[in-house]
């Protein structure tokens, strides 16, 4: 009975060994899983393309998309090959058209226009007319103002007092301080749209013979933003808080000298800005933290929609609809569908199967896009709601089959727990499917980080929060930013800041500034 016994307890022993080393294979399965795609992942993004396209040939998985689909027309029997050619001599002109014309002209003297062969005189037959761009680098020169008083000569001799006239003369941007408008427009021009740092403008101007320093150049960014464009910048966020439908972002900053912290620690700069059918505003804040107190504090008394990514630091806020971004849900299949192995990525795999249900969605917005709102939300009802809820079948049945930690099991488990504000886009006609809108927004902040890396101090990241959100607003706008800010630092300095209408009159999406301040294309 003991050796039955015995082999009883062994039996139940290697039964539990069994499964737990099943268990451990398992979870180390997982593992080696999600460490591999992290591998292929981090390949694709360091050496592949960053399109997310799809192959239109893989378009139509679903009776859904066929629905969608349009009718294609009939083959043709023979191979079409077919061009276009650029129109030179059109495209040359549209594009000069707006170019000042210097004309040079090159005649024969009066004694040279005689014939060779009878000696007669020669008379213009034709011109043979060539054109060519001339650039003219950046030029510096000094601006005298010499402002003149007078005095009355007949009371200086015969009054008791004297009346002193003085000519009147425009307010500097900088008391004291060598920066006229141009110059103060053209360095933050030079670093906040064309990303060129202080530094290198410093060598640039050393050059042209001027010996200022990066920290003069500093000193006037943040004179500019809090002097004069604070004013402008504060209005605009009122104006924003009025809207009913924004949009908001987030990326990484690194500002040296934050009291408290490591030199090396991330602080964010966010972006708010309007929607498609909304004068353009786009408003940058810096902050030290990714705390959602920030964009609740920012956006105090909103009511309205707010196109988010999945950031849990937007939610719980008051009185505000998020609308989730569809292009980040795709993204995720996308990324699922890449780290495939080359011979998986064609299959009909789950991965290209939840990139289908995104690419249907977009495929409807794109031949929405010249609708109006009414339209475009009654078409939603008739055409994205059977996709939708198709798609929201499938996760449901995908997301137990699913390896939690696996890409795709990622994408799925993102889906579902955003599928709220995925959907919210149906709610009203003028929002949008994806928060591409605010993504482009943050975009030349991104691009200008990569050539000056970081903010030395608080101030200089706040001022450049100010100067990003002048610029980007202005450009929205449709205006030339370094003529717009030439405009902007003329006018303020002789205008009362506290004269709301005087503001407005300045702001980038006025109708009052003048024609110089716009863009030619």
């Amino acid at each position: 009975m003991s050796n039955t016994a015995d082999l009883t307890n062994t039996i139940a022993e290697l039964k539990k060994e069994n499964k737990e080393l099943r268990k451990g294979i398992f979870e180390l399965t997982v593992k080696v899983r999600w460490f591999e795609e992290q591998f292929h992942l981090n390949q694709k993004r360091q050496f592949g393309t960053s399109s997310e396209r799809s192959d239109d040939l893989q378009l139509q998985l679903f009776n859904e998309a066929e629905a969608e689909a349009k009718p294609l027309p009939a083959e043709p029997t023979l191979e079409e090959i077919t061009y276009k050619r650029r129109k030179q001599r059109g495209h040359r002109e549209a594009m000069l058209k707006d170019l000042q014309v210097e004309t040079i002209e090159y005649e024969l003297p009066e004694e040279e226009q005689i014939c060779s062969c009878c000696g007669g005189p020669l008379h213009e037959m034709s011109v043979e007319v060539r054109q060519e761009i001339k650039i003219i680098p950046a030029q510096a020169k000094v601006i005298k103002h010499v402002r003149h008083v007078y005095a009355c000569r007949r009371c200086e001799n015969e009054g008791i007092t004297t009346p002193i006239v003085t000519a009147p003369m425009p307010n500097p941007v900088l008391k004291g301080g060598l920066a006229s408008p141009s110059a103060m427009a053209y360095i933050m021009t030079q670093k906040y749209v064309y990303s060129l740092p202080l530094y290198r403008q410093e060598q640039q101007l050393s050059r042209m013979g001027l010996e200022l320093s990066r920290q003069t150049l500093a000193n006037w960014m943040i004179h500019g933003a809090n002097k004069w464009l604070k004013p402008l910048y504060e209005t605009m966020h009122k104006q924003l808080l009025k809207e009913d439908i924004l949009h908001a972002d987030e990326t990484t900053l690194q500002v040296l000298r934050e009291s408290g912290r490591k030199a090396e620690s991330q602080s964010y700069m966010w972006v708010y800005r309007t929607g498609r059918y909304s004068s353009p505003i786009v408003l940058y804040d810096y902050q030290q933290t990714r705390a959602g107190t920030h964009p609740r504090e920012f956006l105090s008394g909103y009511k309205g929609y707010l196109h988010v990514d999945g950031y849990s630091g937007y939610n719980e806020m008051p009185d505000i609809t998020l609308v989730g971004c569809w292009a980040h849900a795709r993204r995720k299949f996308d990324e699922a569908l890449k780290i495939l192995p080359p011979d998986s990525r064609s299959a009909d795999v789950a991965a290209r199967q939840g990139l289908e249900f995104c690419n249907q969605l977009f495929a409807i917005e794109r031949d929405l896009e010249d609708a109006t709102p009414d339209e475009r939300c009654q078409a939603r009802l008739e055409r994205s709601r059977p996709v939708l809820d198709a798609f929201l079948a499938w996760l449901n049945d995908q997301s137990s089959k699913a390896l939690p930690k696996s890409a795709f099991g990622r994408a799925a488990a993102y889906c579902l727990n955003q599928w709220d504000k995925l959907g919210a886009f149906m709610h009203d006609g003028r929002l949008e499917i994806s928060n591409n809108r605010s993504e482009r927004a943050i975009k030349p902040f991104v691009i200008g980080r990569k050539n000056w890396l970081f903010a030395n101090t608080p101030r200089g990241a706040e001022a450049s929060a100010i100067i990003y959100s002048i610029i980007e607003t202005a450009k929205e706008n449709g205006l030339n930013p370094f003529a717009y800010l030439c405009h902007v630092f003329e006018k303020m300095p002789n205008i009362d800041i506290e004269d709301p209408a005087a503001i407005e009159n300045l702001l980038p999406y006025s109708t009052s500034l003048p024609e110089t301040c716009k863009t030619t294309r």
